[in-house]
């Protein structure tokens, strides 16, 4: 059939366009730009398929690691490709019984088949809860349990991670078909011409993703047709992404980032998904092939940037016309290594799996080393009181980074899945609460100061872990630190850095001297930091730092037991 064209895509191009053709004008994004509105609306149909028909333009590139002694291994999809497959898809998984409103645990790598399912399961109103291969039996039966899954679409080789968890779900295998697993690929034999039996509206579910649950258990984050595919119009406009762009965007599938760029940011702004699939991470490697294919846009977590920077970074020929992070606040330093290689400056941006991106440097605009940016087009940001509720306005002010939900910003969540007062905590006072601290400056830019729970107390000045950090991370001797509270019996507590060491250094007493001096000439006398262990950081399987973890190992323990590899300031002045 032909793909449906309705009037809701006709608005949903028209938001589209004003923000590409606004990519480097901020104030006038800000001030014309308006959420379209969306009653009847499925993303993969009323805007993938119209855009892709007869599209031959690359929308999906994967290029597998090699020694780089022969011709990669890749794979190259066009718009019109990925249209036709995942209409197949859709055909054949409607014939296996999937249905509307249908809970599907999807936990496949980074192949062509995860996009043939999730543009499939748009299409036929199904349920996404997306999980990384990297789960193991538990997280898995608490996924099933808790998201009330009816099939599962797993690669071949996890299956024996299900074999015990029983429940009344269907099993879907990519790469061969175990026992009691009926084999996907039997999808490229069905019809390349889908026909939906029913009508999508803007407000039913479509995503359900659990979050990395850095400070507790994971929440269930409801996400509907509309605030994600919909909602990414924010996230595009901070990318700066359009037509024609290669963009790579280092992210595991099950997480909501990789949803974000690697499905539809780009495909909103007919760009093209380029995957570097890795065992382990190589950044000359990947350089590499950013070179060979042209990459013109990048996106990497914190954890890769700092990686890359142990690099020769002057070993990528042509940068990338646009380089993002995101999923925690980047460092000045890691900012200040990739200009100084690249010409280009790393933009920040804010947001979370709750929502799309709320607060970001966005292209052509000045750039605030060290600040997240202004409020992107369709958010209303305000800093808010915690101890009060009420917005705190102004230059200069410190507050929880929250939204204003009138009106209500389309890129955010319903609420937590199945967790009225979570939900009702997090929308509490009118604004929706993101559990993050910030400070505003008079222009509007807003710099991250930490988790509610990570900010603390040393003789009664408030301590920003972020800000400690990234002092610690500008000596050449630390290559990730993360900044926790330690007891302390006159200070209350005092600042303590966990430190994983860069290349070339070693754990000694000498080290801890060096690090200590750089922190008291580079910080303020109650900011200092006064205790260092030498560890590996404990992290989430996003990659997200648990702060959470260590404090509490410290509050534990009290201020006077010593940790392997700790050293105290004042024992070695």
């Amino acid at each position: 059939m032909a793909p449906l064209a309705t009037d809701a895509t006709t608005r949903f191009r028209a938001a589209r366009d004003f923000l590409q053709a606004n990519a480097e004008d901020y104030e006038a994004a800000r001030a014309g730009f308006a959420w379209p509105e969306l009653n009847e609306w499925n993303w993969a149909l009323n805007w993938f398929d119209v855009e892709a028909e007869g599209n031959t333009d690359p929308a999906l590139w994967i290029v597998e690691e090699h020694d780089g002694g022969g011709a990669p291994t890749e794979a190259k999809y066009s718009f019109d490709e990925m249209r036709i497959r995942s209409d197949r898809t859709a055909n054949w998984l409607r014939e296996a019984g999937v249905g509307p409103g249908d809970r599907i645990l999807l936990m496949l790598a980074n192949q062509v088949e995860l996009w043939d399912v999730m543009l499939a399961v748009i299409k036929l109103g199904a349920v996404v809860i997306p999980a990384t291969t990297l789960l193991a039996e538990g997280d898995l039966r608490d996924r099933i349990a808790r998201g009330g899954i009816k099939h599962v679409i797993a690669r071949s080789e996890l299956a024996e991670r299900f074999a015990a968890i029983s429940g009344d779900y269907q099993r879907f295998a990519v790469g061969g078909a175990p026992d009691g697993w009926t084999d996907l690929a039997g999808a490229m034999d069905a019809s390349p011409d889908f026909e939906p039996t029913h009508t999508t509206h803007a407000d039913d579910t479509l995503l359900l993703y659990f979050t990395s649950g850095t400070t507790s258990k994971p929440k269930l984050v409801e996400h509907t047709h509309a605030s994600y595919p919909a909602g990414h119009l924010s996230t595009m406009y901070w990318i700066g992404l359009q037509p024609g762009d290669v963009h790579l965007n280092v992210s595991s599938p099950g997480w909501a980032k990789h949803a974000w760029s690697n499905v539809f940011t780009p495909w909103i702004a007919g760009s093209c998904v380029f995957i570097y699939n890795y065992s382990r991470f190589d950044a000359t490697a990947m350089m590499r092939e950013m070179d060979r294919c042209g990459v013109s846009s990048l996106c990497c977590p914190p954890t890769v940037w700092r990686m890359l920077i142990q690099a020769d970074l002057t070993q990528l020929q042509v940068p990338p016309r646009l380089a993002v992070g995101a999923g925690e606040p980047l460092n000045p330093e890691v900012i200040g290594r990739v200009r100084d290689a690249w010409g280009v400056t790393i933009r920040d941006g804010f947001g979370q799996t709750e929502t799309t991106v709320q607060i970001a440097n966005t292209p052509g605009q000045p750039i605030k080393d060290g600040s997240m940016g202004r409020p992107c087009p369709g958010f209303d940001v305000v800093l808010v009181d915690p101890a009060t509720g009420q917005e705190v306005p102004g230059e200069g002010a410190e507050g929880e980074i929250c939204l204003r939900l009138d009106p209500r910003p389309l890129g955010l969540m319903v609420g937590y899945h199945g967790d009225k007062d979570r939900t009702d905590a997090a929308y509490a006072d009118g604004f929706y609460h993101t559990g993050d601290v910030g400070s505003r400056d008079s222009e509007g830019y807003i710099t991250y100061v930490g988790r509610t729970d990570d900010v603390f107390k040393s003789s009664d000045y408030r301590i920003s872990p972020f800000e400690l950090e990234s002092v610690l991370l500008e000596h050449p001797a630390v290559a990730e630190a993360a900044v926790v509270p330690s007891p302390d019996p006159v200070r209350l507590s005092v600042p303590k850095a966990f430190v994983v060491l860069a290349g070339g250094w070693e754990p000694t007493e000498e080290t801890a001297r060096q690090i200590f001096d750089y922190s008291r000439t580079h910080l303020a006398g109650y900011k200092r930091v006064r205790r260092l262990q030498f560890t590996d950081l404990p992290k989430t399987i996003s990659g997200k730092i648990r702060r959470v973890e260590l404090r509490n190992g410290e509050s534990e323990n009290g201020p006077s037991v010593d940790f392997p590899g700790e050293f105290r300031e004042e024992s070695l002045r």
